[in-house]
């Protein structure tokens, strides 16, 4: 007697379409890396047929784009959320960094092709990356209160990603590099 595969079960709306879309996507450029990930692998990762992909998205590049916002995008509105809450600096650019890179960074790295990944989009889609900077630079000057602190914060923190840590290492990092920029004001970081 045959037995059925288990089938993910097809979404019922559009947005929950493009969000299991977006999810077996991911999971196909991990796996297989962007060059190598077809459409063809999408859909059936998706449950879904290649035509209605086409409904969705014009080609691969742009699920790409999707993706890439879909993944790092979604920690933009509780980033927001956590600097109007007013709570204290360190705590703040901790919560953000969590939701803006930690949380995206966890479901990348590990995977047979984490190391393309970001690559593939900041060479494909440098738009985008940038507009994920400048957010990025929002927040942190927000917080910090001024821009050239922020501007050092981050380039620090991007320095903290080039070896492609685990997330509990880049994570323990982050917590390092916070509480050396966010200091009383008696303390000083040189001494003069």
């Amino acid at each position: 007697m045959k037995t059925k595969a288990k089938e993910t079960p097809v979404p019922a709306n559009d947005e929950q379409r493009r969000a299991t879309i977006l999810t077996a996507s991911l999971d196909c450029f991990l796996k297989f890396g962007y060059a190598k990930t077809s459409l063809d692998d999408i859909a059936k990762s998706a449950n879904l047929s290649r035509p209605l992909l086409y409904l969705k998205f014009r080609n691969k590049e742009e699920i790409f784009k999707g993706v890439f916002d879909h993944l790092v995008g979604g920690g933009y509105d509780m980033a927001k959320k956590l600097i109007a809450a007013r709570g204290k600096k360190l705590a703040t650019l901790m919560d953000v960094y969590e939701w803006v890179l930690l949380k995206p960074w966890e479901r990348v790295m590990g995977q047979a092709m984490s190391a393309e990944f970001y690559d593939t989009c900041r060479r494909l889609f440098p738009d985008v990356c940038s507009q994920h900077d400048k957010m990025l630079s929002r927040y942190v000057t927000t917080i910090l209160g001024n821009k050239e602190q922020a501007d050092v914060f981050i380039l620090a923190a991007w320095g903290l990603l080039a070896d492609l840590p685990p997330p509990k290492v880049l994570r323990r990092r982050l917590a390092v590099l916070s509480e050396r920029f966010i200091q009383s004001p008696s303390e000083s970081m040189v001494n003069e």
